[in-house]
Protein backbone atom coordinates (compact mmCIF):
# COMPACT_ATOMS: atom_id res chain seq x y z
CA UNK A 1 0.00 0.00 0.00
CA UNK A 2 1.34 3.51 -0.56
CA UNK A 3 1.83 5.44 2.35
CA UNK A 4 3.27 8.75 2.99
CA UNK A 5 6.51 7.75 2.92
CA UNK A 6 6.27 6.74 -0.69
CA UNK A 7 4.55 9.60 -2.10
CA UNK A 8 7.51 12.03 -0.43
CA UNK A 9 10.25 9.77 -2.38
CA UNK A 10 7.69 9.31 -5.29
CA UNK A 11 6.23 12.82 -6.17
CA UNK A 12 5.49 12.08 -9.71
CA UNK A 13 3.63 9.32 -8.73
CA UNK A 14 -0.06 10.94 -9.67
CA UNK A 15 -2.09 8.31 -9.98
CA UNK A 16 -4.01 8.64 -7.02
CA UNK A 17 -4.07 12.28 -7.49
CA UNK A 18 -7.81 14.03 -7.13
CA UNK A 19 -8.41 17.26 -8.58
CA UNK A 20 -9.77 20.51 -7.64
CA UNK A 21 -10.68 22.93 -10.06
CA UNK A 22 -11.11 26.28 -8.10
CA UNK A 23 -12.10 30.17 -8.99
CA UNK A 24 -10.19 32.84 -7.11
CA UNK A 25 -12.09 36.52 -6.78
CA UNK A 26 -9.00 39.00 -6.26
CA UNK A 27 -11.80 41.80 -4.85
CA UNK A 28 -13.21 39.92 -2.22
CA UNK A 29 -10.81 37.00 -1.76
CA UNK A 30 -13.49 34.75 -2.28
CA UNK A 31 -12.62 30.95 -3.59
CA UNK A 32 -15.36 29.07 -4.96
CA UNK A 33 -15.21 25.48 -6.69
CA UNK A 34 -16.19 24.83 -10.53
CA UNK A 35 -15.33 21.47 -10.30
CA UNK A 36 -14.00 18.71 -8.59
CA UNK A 37 -12.59 15.44 -10.06
CA UNK A 38 -11.38 11.49 -8.99
CA UNK A 39 -8.49 12.20 -11.08
CA UNK A 40 -5.30 14.20 -12.34
CA UNK A 41 -6.29 17.90 -14.38
CA UNK A 42 -4.15 20.64 -14.73
CA UNK A 43 -3.59 24.00 -16.14
CA UNK A 44 -6.75 25.57 -16.57
CA UNK A 45 -7.10 28.39 -19.22
CA UNK A 46 -9.64 30.76 -18.86
CA UNK A 47 -12.08 31.46 -22.44
CA UNK A 48 -11.27 34.80 -24.36
CA UNK A 49 -15.49 34.95 -23.70
CA UNK A 50 -15.41 34.17 -20.01
CA UNK A 51 -17.70 31.15 -20.27
CA UNK A 52 -15.25 28.41 -20.32
CA UNK A 53 -11.86 26.91 -18.68
CA UNK A 54 -10.01 24.31 -20.60
CA UNK A 55 -7.28 22.23 -19.28
CA UNK A 56 -5.63 18.92 -20.08
CA UNK A 57 -6.79 15.16 -18.42
CA UNK A 58 -5.07 12.10 -19.62
CA UNK A 59 -3.52 13.53 -22.94
CA UNK A 60 -6.33 14.96 -24.33
CA UNK A 61 -8.12 18.21 -23.97
CA UNK A 62 -11.44 19.33 -21.96
CA UNK A 63 -13.80 22.60 -22.00
CA UNK A 64 -15.73 22.96 -18.70
CA UNK A 65 -19.22 25.33 -19.57
CA UNK A 66 -18.84 27.69 -16.15
CA UNK A 67 -22.52 28.32 -16.32
CA UNK A 68 -23.84 25.07 -16.56
CA UNK A 69 -21.45 22.26 -15.41
CA UNK A 70 -21.38 20.71 -18.85
CA UNK A 71 -18.23 19.14 -20.10
CA UNK A 72 -16.57 17.51 -23.13
CA UNK A 73 -13.12 16.30 -24.50
CA UNK A 74 -11.81 18.56 -26.88
CA UNK A 75 -11.15 16.90 -30.32
CA UNK A 76 -7.17 16.83 -31.01
CA UNK A 77 -7.14 14.05 -33.16
CA UNK A 78 -3.51 12.32 -32.95
CA UNK A 79 -2.02 14.40 -30.27
CA UNK A 80 -3.00 12.10 -27.33
CA UNK A 81 -0.55 13.00 -24.97
CA UNK A 82 -1.09 16.82 -24.24
CA UNK A 83 0.64 18.14 -21.51
CA UNK A 84 0.08 21.03 -19.28
CA UNK A 85 1.79 23.31 -21.42
CA UNK A 86 -1.01 24.47 -23.60
CA UNK A 87 -2.53 28.44 -24.69
CA UNK A 88 -5.63 30.47 -26.37
CA UNK A 89 -5.07 32.78 -29.24
CA UNK A 90 -5.66 36.12 -28.54
CA UNK A 91 -8.76 35.87 -30.85
CA UNK A 92 -10.16 33.00 -29.15
CA UNK A 93 -10.03 31.00 -32.06
CA UNK A 94 -7.38 28.50 -31.77
CA UNK A 95 -5.62 26.09 -29.15
CA UNK A 96 -1.84 25.70 -29.24
CA UNK A 97 -1.08 22.42 -27.23
CA UNK A 98 2.51 20.98 -26.20
CA UNK A 99 1.88 17.24 -27.37
CA UNK A 100 4.50 14.49 -26.45
CA UNK A 101 5.06 12.72 -29.37
CA UNK A 102 5.19 8.86 -30.04
CA UNK A 103 8.38 8.71 -32.12
CA UNK A 104 10.52 9.80 -29.22
CA UNK A 105 8.27 10.78 -26.39
CA UNK A 106 9.85 14.52 -26.81
CA UNK A 107 7.03 17.45 -26.33
CA UNK A 108 6.29 19.26 -29.54
CA UNK A 109 4.30 22.68 -30.49
CA UNK A 110 0.51 21.82 -32.46
CA UNK A 111 -2.00 24.65 -33.25
CA UNK A 112 -5.62 23.37 -33.35
CA UNK A 113 -9.06 25.47 -33.76
CA UNK A 114 -10.66 26.05 -30.40
CA UNK A 115 -13.69 23.86 -31.12
CA UNK A 116 -11.00 20.63 -31.84
CA UNK A 117 -9.66 19.47 -35.53
CA UNK A 118 -6.18 18.57 -36.61
CA UNK A 119 -3.32 19.83 -35.07
CA UNK A 120 -0.57 21.67 -37.19
CA UNK A 121 3.10 21.30 -36.24
CA UNK A 122 4.91 24.42 -35.07
CA UNK A 123 8.20 23.80 -33.51
CA UNK A 124 9.93 20.52 -35.14
CA UNK A 125 12.11 20.30 -32.61
CA UNK A 126 11.77 19.40 -29.16
CA UNK A 127 11.23 18.91 -26.33
CA UNK A 128 9.33 22.39 -26.83
CA UNK A 129 6.79 23.17 -23.78
CA UNK A 130 4.25 26.11 -24.99
CA UNK A 131 3.70 29.03 -22.79
CA UNK A 132 2.72 32.01 -24.50
CA UNK A 133 0.89 33.41 -27.68
CA UNK A 134 1.77 37.55 -28.42
CA UNK A 135 -1.17 39.62 -28.67
CA UNK A 136 -0.59 40.06 -31.91
CA UNK A 137 -1.20 36.43 -32.68
CA UNK A 138 1.62 36.13 -34.89
CA UNK A 139 4.31 34.71 -32.36
CA UNK A 140 4.51 32.07 -29.60
CA UNK A 141 7.18 31.99 -26.97
CA UNK A 142 8.06 28.05 -25.43
CA UNK A 143 11.17 27.34 -22.89
CA UNK A 144 12.69 24.69 -25.02
CA UNK A 145 15.79 22.34 -24.53
CA UNK A 146 18.65 22.70 -27.14
CA UNK A 147 22.19 21.25 -26.90
CA UNK A 148 21.32 20.47 -23.08
CA UNK A 149 20.25 24.04 -21.94
CA UNK A 150 16.84 25.13 -21.45
CA UNK A 151 15.74 29.05 -22.73
CA UNK A 152 13.55 30.96 -24.00
CA UNK A 153 12.19 30.52 -27.72
CA UNK A 154 10.28 32.19 -30.24
CA UNK A 155 8.43 31.15 -33.21
CA UNK A 156 6.42 32.10 -35.67
CA UNK A 157 2.37 30.96 -34.82
CA UNK A 158 2.45 30.50 -38.53
CA UNK A 159 5.74 28.16 -38.33
CA UNK A 160 8.94 28.70 -39.32
CA UNK A 161 12.80 29.53 -37.66
CA UNK A 162 12.77 29.54 -33.71
CA UNK A 163 14.58 32.75 -32.25
CA UNK A 164 16.22 31.94 -28.63
CA UNK A 165 15.91 34.97 -26.60
CA UNK A 166 18.03 33.60 -23.64
CA UNK A 167 21.31 32.39 -22.99
CA UNK A 168 22.01 32.68 -19.08
CA UNK A 169 23.14 29.43 -17.74
CA UNK A 170 20.45 26.99 -16.10
CA UNK A 171 16.77 27.23 -16.30
CA UNK A 172 15.16 29.55 -17.82
CA UNK A 173 10.86 28.63 -18.50
CA UNK A 174 7.20 29.88 -18.26
CA UNK A 175 7.47 32.56 -20.93
CA UNK A 176 4.29 34.29 -21.45
CA UNK A 177 3.33 37.67 -23.43
CA UNK A 178 1.80 40.85 -21.13
CA UNK A 179 -0.68 42.86 -22.94
CA UNK A 180 2.14 45.34 -23.62
CA UNK A 181 3.80 42.40 -26.03
CA UNK A 182 6.80 41.90 -23.01
CA UNK A 183 7.68 38.96 -22.12
CA UNK A 184 7.75 37.29 -18.38
CA UNK A 185 9.07 34.62 -17.36
CA UNK A 186 11.10 32.63 -14.87
CA UNK A 187 14.86 31.91 -13.95
CA UNK A 188 17.58 30.33 -12.00
CA UNK A 189 20.28 32.46 -13.09
CA UNK A 190 20.17 34.53 -9.75
CA UNK A 191 20.59 30.98 -7.21
CA UNK A 192 16.72 30.54 -6.59
CA UNK A 193 14.20 30.70 -9.38
CA UNK A 194 13.04 34.27 -10.13
CA UNK A 195 10.49 35.88 -12.17
CA UNK A 196 11.98 38.27 -15.06
CA UNK A 197 10.59 40.01 -17.67
CA UNK A 198 12.07 41.11 -21.23
CA UNK A 199 11.22 43.20 -24.26
CA UNK A 200 9.83 40.64 -26.59
CA UNK A 201 12.96 40.15 -29.10
CA UNK A 202 14.71 39.41 -25.84
CA UNK A 203 16.58 42.71 -24.63
CA UNK A 204 16.48 44.44 -21.30
CA UNK A 205 16.33 41.33 -19.09
CA UNK A 206 15.23 42.85 -16.14
CA UNK A 207 14.63 40.67 -12.61
CA UNK A 208 11.31 41.21 -11.20
CA UNK A 209 11.36 39.35 -7.65
CA UNK A 210 14.19 39.26 -5.28
CA UNK A 211 12.92 36.73 -3.04
CA UNK A 212 15.46 34.82 -0.25
CA UNK A 213 12.97 31.86 1.00
CA UNK A 214 11.05 31.07 -2.26
CA UNK A 215 10.81 29.76 -5.78
CA UNK A 216 8.99 31.25 -7.71
CA UNK A 217 7.74 29.82 -11.04
CA UNK A 218 4.93 30.82 -14.07
CA UNK A 219 4.14 34.39 -14.07
CA UNK A 220 0.69 35.31 -15.37
CA UNK A 221 -0.01 39.02 -16.13
CA UNK A 222 -3.55 39.63 -16.13
CA UNK A 223 -5.44 41.06 -18.97
CA UNK A 224 -5.37 44.73 -18.44
CA UNK A 225 -1.37 44.25 -17.29
CA UNK A 226 -1.91 45.75 -14.07
CA UNK A 227 -1.05 42.40 -12.01
CA UNK A 228 1.05 39.52 -11.54
CA UNK A 229 0.01 36.35 -10.26
CA UNK A 230 2.84 33.33 -9.74
CA UNK A 231 3.24 29.89 -7.98
CA UNK A 232 6.02 29.96 -5.21
CA UNK A 233 7.46 27.03 -3.31
CA UNK A 234 9.77 27.03 -0.45
CA UNK A 235 13.38 27.24 -1.20
CA UNK A 236 13.71 24.42 1.08
CA UNK A 237 11.39 22.27 -0.15
CA UNK A 238 12.59 21.83 -3.92
CA UNK A 239 15.38 22.41 -5.84
CA UNK A 240 15.53 26.09 -7.76
CA UNK A 241 15.10 24.36 -11.14
CA UNK A 242 12.31 22.12 -9.53
CA UNK A 243 8.70 22.28 -9.91
CA UNK A 244 7.05 18.90 -8.56
CA UNK A 245 3.61 18.37 -7.77
CA UNK A 246 2.86 17.22 -4.06
CA UNK A 247 4.19 20.32 -2.42
CA UNK A 248 2.51 23.13 -0.09
CA UNK A 249 3.23 25.95 -2.16
CA UNK A 250 2.11 29.54 -2.02
CA UNK A 251 -0.25 31.86 -5.16
CA UNK A 252 1.34 35.21 -5.32
CA UNK A 253 0.18 38.74 -6.83
CA UNK A 254 1.95 41.77 -7.11
CA UNK A 255 1.75 44.91 -9.67
CA UNK A 256 3.59 44.48 -12.72
CA UNK A 257 6.13 47.22 -11.32
CA UNK A 258 7.37 44.29 -8.87
CA UNK A 259 5.36 46.25 -5.48
CA UNK A 260 2.87 45.08 -3.65
CA UNK A 261 4.05 41.41 -3.24
CA UNK A 262 1.28 39.54 -1.30
CA UNK A 263 0.58 35.22 -0.75
CA UNK A 264 -3.41 34.86 -1.67
CA UNK A 265 -3.79 31.22 -0.80
CA UNK A 266 -1.28 28.39 0.68
CA UNK A 267 -2.62 24.92 -0.85
CA UNK A 268 -1.52 21.43 -1.86
CA UNK A 269 -0.39 21.60 -5.18
CA UNK A 270 2.56 22.50 -7.41
CA UNK A 271 2.52 20.81 -11.20
CA UNK A 272 -0.47 21.73 -12.88
CA UNK A 273 -1.99 24.38 -10.22
CA UNK A 274 -0.98 27.43 -12.89
CA UNK A 275 0.86 26.43 -15.13
CA UNK A 276 -0.34 28.44 -17.90
CA UNK A 277 -2.48 31.80 -17.97
CA UNK A 278 -5.56 31.41 -16.04
CA UNK A 279 -6.97 35.23 -15.55
CA UNK A 280 -10.38 35.62 -16.92
CA UNK A 281 -10.87 38.17 -18.95
CA UNK A 282 -12.34 41.28 -16.59
CA UNK A 283 -8.84 40.40 -14.86
CA UNK A 284 -10.16 40.04 -11.68
CA UNK A 285 -10.67 36.33 -11.01
CA UNK A 286 -8.36 33.51 -12.01
CA UNK A 287 -8.82 29.76 -11.94
CA UNK A 288 -5.99 27.22 -10.54
CA UNK A 289 -6.23 23.39 -9.52
CA UNK A 290 -5.76 22.26 -5.81
CA UNK A 291 -5.06 18.61 -5.21
CA UNK A 292 -5.40 15.88 -2.50
CA UNK A 293 -3.85 11.77 -2.64
CA UNK A 294 -6.65 9.20 -2.35
CA UNK A 295 -6.86 7.67 0.85
CA UNK A 296 -4.00 10.20 2.11
CA UNK A 297 -5.26 13.67 1.56
CA UNK A 298 -2.09 15.95 1.91
CA UNK A 299 1.98 15.38 2.60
Amino acid sequence: MKDRAYYEANPWDRSEDQSFLRIYDTETDEVTTAAEYDTLIEAPNWTQDGRALIFNRHGRMARLELATGEEREIETGFADNCNNDHVLSPDGKFLAVSHGTREDGRSRVYVLPIGGGIPRLVTPLGPSYLHGWSPDGKTLAYCAERGGEFDVYTVPAEGGVETRLTESEGLNDGPEYAPDGSIWFNSVRSGLMQVWKMNADGSSQTQMTFHGDRNSWFPHVSPDGRKVLYLSYRSGDVKPGEHVPHKWVDLCLMNTDGSGFSILRTLFGGQGTVNVNSWAPNSRRFAFVEYRIRGIGTL
